[in-house]
């Protein structure tokens, strides 16, 4: 198992540590609702290094991009970041990811950590045509997130950067904690604000100490992985692996915004026709109707219990207190406001199909 820069620190305070992704990765420190509403309500920091970090650069940099990407990087300003996926050659998703345009022909691409492998593959195999010179750092970055509605005013006596400034999806370079050159971005993952940081390893232990020392009076604590994912989920974002994967079509997921058919990359023409034709099944959020907790690989069925779907994402949503989850369902039951039931154990608990996010802040 790798270690992040971080992983003595996650153990001196008390952390539990599992695998994920090849990396010893903290789940928990005190509690998963806990530190979810820690997040919701004050700030909380990760510790996600475990991400990938490709750099792309040179004059075909852009070109290569477009060709494996389905978002349209052309649009980027230097100093913005873009949400995008990639699709493969059968209508699946290799990945989704965030670009970010670093200067005039460079590019960092964020990908997940359990891809980084696959993915790197992926685009070199495509980058014969184009050329452009690639730099896996993943293994050499660190990066915290740094999440919650206090997160800007705690964090603002780290940097002269006006962090209120930096909108959501956009990033500034600048001094943070005492090093220089970091990348402050805001793509949160959680709903609740914040930004994120990307540093060199060996900064990055200087950079928590001084974070946790500047939101003392804030609240600050440490959050796992757990709970970042009950609350990505309620805002109704994908995980990689369970929501989207090597078999489901960005069509199919709800990802059409980030598909983008006026310019060529990988699959386009079928997922064009996909989306004017239509597709067979849908990503959908649910609420349930009674009590009960949903998880990945449930069965949803219809008022028969003839099965319509699956679930790929469930919990018991710490802000609303009810039962929620994301999954595939045939389309004719994908409609808002739509009555379906999860198969838990041997009960069929009533669902309502409703529109994420989940939680409204």
């Amino acid at each position: 198992m790798k270690n992040t820069a971080l992983t003595d620190i996650h153990k001196k305070l008390g952390a539990k540590l599992v695998p994920f992704a090849g990396y010893n990765m903290p789940v928990q420190y005190e509690g998963v609702n806990a530190e979810h509403e820690t997040v919701r309500k004050s700030v909380g920091v990760f510790d996600v290094s475990h991400m990938g970090e490709f750099l792309i650069e040179g004059d075909n940099a852009l070109e290569l991009i477009q060709k494996v990407t389905s978002n349209d990087a052309s649009k980027l300003k230097i100093g913005d970041a873009q949400y995008s996926c990639m699709p493969n050659e059968t209508g699946g998703i290799v990945d989704d990811l965030i670009c970010y345009r670093i200067k005039d022909k460079t590019y960092l691409l964020v990908v997940n950590a359990s891809n980084i492998d696959k993915d790197w593959n992926w685009i070199s195999k495509y980058n014969k045509n184009f050329g452009a010179k690639m730099r896996n750092l993943s293994e050499d970055y660190s990066l915290l997130a740094i999440q919650g509605p206090k997160a800007v005013e705690a964090m603002q006596s780290l940097t002269s950067e006006d962090l209120s400034a930096i909108k959501f999806y956009t990033f500034k370079i600048a001094d943070f904690a005492g090093i220089d050159n970091v990348i402050i971005s805001a793509t949160g993952y959680t709903g609740s604000g914040g930004f994120e940081i990307y540093c060199k390893n060996e900064e990055v232990e200087q950079i928590w100490n001084n974070v946790f020392e500047a939101g003392k009076d804030f609240g600050i604590k440490p959050i796992g992985l757990a709970a970042r994912d009950t609350l990505r989920l309620e805002m109704g974002y994908c995980l990689y692996g369970n929501d989207i994967d090597d078999t489901t079509s960005p069509i199919e997921a709800g990802l059409g915004w980030i598909t983008k058919f006026t310019k060529d990359f990988v699959n386009a023409k079928n997922l064009k026709k996909q989306k004017e034709e239509g597709v067979t099944r849908k990503l959908i959020g649910f609420e349930l109707d009674e009590r009960g907790v949903p998880r990945h690989g449930y069965d949803i069925v219809d008022e028969n219990g003839t099965k319509i779907g699956t679930v790929t994402s469930g919990t018991m949503s710490p802000s609303l207190k009810k039962g929620i989850g994301m999954g595939y369902v045939s389309t004719p039951y994908a409609k808002k406001g739509s009555k379906i039931y999860i198969q838990i154990r041997k009960k069929q608990i009533p669902a309502t199909v409703v529109r994420p996010p989940f939680y409204k802040g």
